[in-house]
């Protein structure tokens, strides 16, 4: 017997086939037919929901998503308990954490009210990213504000739901809501949080064995970084370069572009480093970076050259992309962990080390490989741009440049305001705990400022930094070491890392263009924001993402784009306001080409 054999018996013991003597239309492609006047539901499409629906759980889960499950059925009491109890979460008789039942979209204050079997209490809190319910048949108002919300439900449904309410739902599972299924259901998704749970303490605990590993020095030097005072100042009150273009020429000569290559694309499930994804215009950020070099390079008639440290396993994506420079002003050399003797030039044998998230020791150290260091001073060179991340909005502008020669500055931060937190007119005084140093969007409102992860440094205070035997310590003091520390506080548009698919429909989108490698952004666009992008897991992979767009859709005037299930977009579509599109699992949506979608929630090809 067949593992699908045996699933579906289980689902045949649980009576989850059994519907009832009314059928929607909607419902028909669910059931089988009727029997003893009874709606037979379809097992098999009945699996396939679940399998859909749990997927869609786990995703969740495994970014620590808040799960609301709403019953008020006294008959799934226990099954309810028994599931939060061993989950952990949220269990709407138990906990007075969240806003439930015909509170999602009331005001923030607390509730109490009482119903026929016990006193509930509703506090303030924020909203859930997902909610589960069973008993769908009384929880219609809950539905119809969830959706309000854009929360996506994953509900039970029978033959006789309406239809208002089944389109609500983001995950439908087609079936008998009797004791037993509800007990199977229920113990599946209880498996399926503990399986994620299970996953993330184990990643946790290997991370903190590193930790340990690494020295418990490491959080006291980190905590007391976070005091360290920086001086940040606007980028408007930088001063302008030099008239004399042969001046801004003998400044740049004295500059070098340093591109560590060692962000992967994993979450993307993309085989190489993010900076060879095709950003905008058909560029990838490598090439975005080399065309600014060139336009210095050819307007000021000066050399800067670019070096490249790569993660040894992306050298052949990066030759693909640095195979269109072979005739270009722009000398590219490659630097390789690990090796002696002189820089070589790019295209040139790689070894297979693995490297980590690069700090700003890292990058010293990577100087120090086969006398880099001291090649670069022997030829005059001053000042290096270390770029870091894939930020695509990064521009290589000789103004900060300007300013830190003036000012005689060794190291200098770009960071950008947080959007919460006023912009910066004049000089200030921030603790380095109060700038965000990742880019993780979910941590970027507890900080006022983010750090865009380029970075300017003299060469000579390096120097003298490697000559003090700073890289020896565990954990030098990059910030104390050097003498004059400043940021630069630059426009926020200098600021768009490379992340998700999401971030890859605004690039690609007519709301960005890529003008001499600067990403530029459609005037067009009145909003200051830009779209907020929800695409659903079906889009994750970027191969997926590419393989359901025939082309990228118009959304200068879109706000809002959230997108869930297998959905298929055609040519030339204009996307404008708040935009749902939301399938059932076991359904295929194409959008037709050359189609406006405007405010508008579309469940099939009817709804456009």
């Amino acid at each position: 017997m067949t593992i699908h054999s045996i699933v579906i018996q289980k689902l045949l013991s649980t009576n989850a086939q059994v519907g009832r003597r009314v059928v929607a239309h909607h419902f028909k492609g669910y059931t089988y037919g009727f029997r003893n006047r009874m709606a037979i539901i379809d097992s098999d499409k009945t699996l396939i929901c679940m399998r859909s629906a749990f997927n869609f759980i786990a995703s969740l889960a495994r970014h620590n998503a808040r799960f609301m499950f709403i019953n008020t059925n006294p008959l799934f009491d226990d099954i309810f308990n028994l599931m939060t109890k061993k989950v952990g979460s949220y269990s709407s008789s138990t906990s007075s954490l969240w806003r439930t039942g015909g509170f999602l979209t009331n005001s923030y204050s607390p509730k109490k009210f009482r119903s026929r079997n016990k006193k509930l209490v509703f506090g303030p809190t924020q909203s859930p990213d997902c909610i589960v319910i069973v008993d769908t048949d009384r929880k219609s108002s809950v539905i119809n504000e969830a959706f309000k919300l854009q929360i996506p439900v994953v509900a039970l449904v029978d033959s006789a739901m309406p239809t208002d309410v089944y389109n609500r739902i983001a995950y439908p599972v087609p079936a008998n809501d009797s004791v037993q299924f509800v007990y199977l259901f229920c113990n599946l998704i209880t498996k399926t949080l503990l399986h994620e749970k299970s996953k993330a303490a184990a990643a946790a605990a290997d991370s903190r064995e590193e930790a340990l590993r690494k020295g418990k020095s490491k959080s006291k030097s980190m905590s007391d970084l976070d005091k360290v005072d920086i001086t940040v100042v606007p980028y408007a009150s930088l001063a302008p370069l030099p008239e004399d273009t042969e001046e801004t020429k003998k400044l740049l000569d004295k500059f070098v572009v340093l591109k560590f290559n060692g962000a992967q694309g994993r979450n993307m499930d993309l085989d190489g480093p993010k900076c060879a994804i095709n950003v905008s215009d058909g560029q990838t950020f490598l090439d975005m970076i080399i065309n600014q070099i060139e336009m210095l390079n050819s307007k000021y008639g000066c050399r800067v050259p670019l070096l490249l440290f790569d993660k040894n396993d992306i050298g052949d994506h990066k030759l693909k992309v640095l195979e269109k420079y072979s005739k270009s002003s722009v000398e590219v050399h490659t630097l390789k962990p690990g090796e002696s003797g002189e820089l070589k030039l790019s295209g040139e044998h790689s070894s297979k080390e693995e490297m980590h998230p690069f700090d700003d020791v890292e990058v010293f150290r990577s100087l120090m490989t086969g006398g880099t260091l001291d090649s670069l001073l022997s030829q005059g060179k001053e000042y290096i741009l270390v770029l870091k991340s894939d930020n695509v909005a990064t521009i290589v502008d000789p103004n900060i440049l300007n300013h830190l020669m003036i000012n005689d500055i060794e190291y200098c931060m770009e960071v950008t305001p947080n959007q919460s937190f006023n912009l910066i007119l004049t000089a200030m005084k921030f603790k380095l705990g109060e700038i965000a140093r990742n880019q993780d969007k979910n941590l970027k409102n507890n900080f006022k400022l983010i750090d865009t992860t380029n970075m300017w440094v003299s060469l000579r205070a390096i120097k003298r930094f490697v000559d003090a035997d700073e890289l020896k310590q565990e954990k030098p003091s990059v910030f104390k070491f050097f003498g004059n520390v400043i940021g630069v506080s630059v426009p926020e548009s200098r600021f768009f890392p490379l992340d998700v698919t999401s971030d890859l429909l605004l690039l690609q989108s007519d709301l960005y263009t890529c003008r001499e490698g600067v990403l530029t952004r459609n005037p067009a666009r009145t909003n200051h924001s830009n779209p907020v992008i929800d695409l659903g897991p079906e889009f994750e992979k970027i191969s997926d993402f590419q393989s359901r767009f025939k082309s990228i859709p118009s959304i200068i005037e879109l706000d809002s784009l959230r997108v869930r299930g297998d959905v298929w977009f055609g040519a030339n579509i204009t996307l404008k306001g708040r935009v749902t599109i939301s399938t059932k699992p076991d359904l295929k949506l194409e959008i037709p080409d050359g189609v406006t979608i405007e405010n508008k929630e579309i469940n099939d090809l009817a709804d456009i």
